[in-house]
């Protein structure tokens, strides 16, 4: 399941927002290209999947809802064919921190996670070896 659906976009971003970033044709037919959308949809997904594959058990089920808004501001980002406008730019940018802060662990999702990988030992291991420097081999500098 996509993390934001057209239906979420046209709620936030407003249907001829999509109108505009979709209908590509020679001929404007003044309608959402569904097809356009759903590339976008798939290509956030699969960014927001290689920031959260170390973290979590992936897919993410149930939907997170902080993930609706990242999905949002990135597809409509990836839409624009030239310039997005300085807002749809800094909600793209404040949407990779986000996925970046959930990466390194600093937000968390009530998801489930990976297992970490672990090497079976239980702790710091101390190897000792033998000394440069003992008394014997001091005596008279001391």
């Amino acid at each position: 399941m996509p993390y934001v659906t057209l239906a979420q976009l046209t709620d936030r971003f407003g249907e001829q927002m999509l109108i505009s970033l979709t209908d590509r044709g020679v001929d404007a037919l003044g309608v959402v290209d569904t097809d356009v959308v759903d590339r976008a949809i798939a290509e956030t997904d699969a960014l927001i999947d290689g920031y959260l594959a170390r973290r979590y058990a992936l897919p993410l089920s149930p939907a997170q809802p902080m993930l609706v808004g990242v999905a949002g501001a990135i597809t409509v980002y990836n839409l624009h064919l030239f310039e997005a406008p300085p807002k749809i730019e800094a909600d793209y940018k404040d949407a990779v921190r986000t996925l970046t802060a959930i990466a390194q662990g600093t937000i968390t999702l009530s998801a489930a996670g990976v297992e970490a990988s672990s090497t079976g030992s239980t702790g710091a291991q101390i190897t000792d070896r033998e000394r440069p420097f003992t008394e014997d081999n001091l005596k008279g500098f001391i």
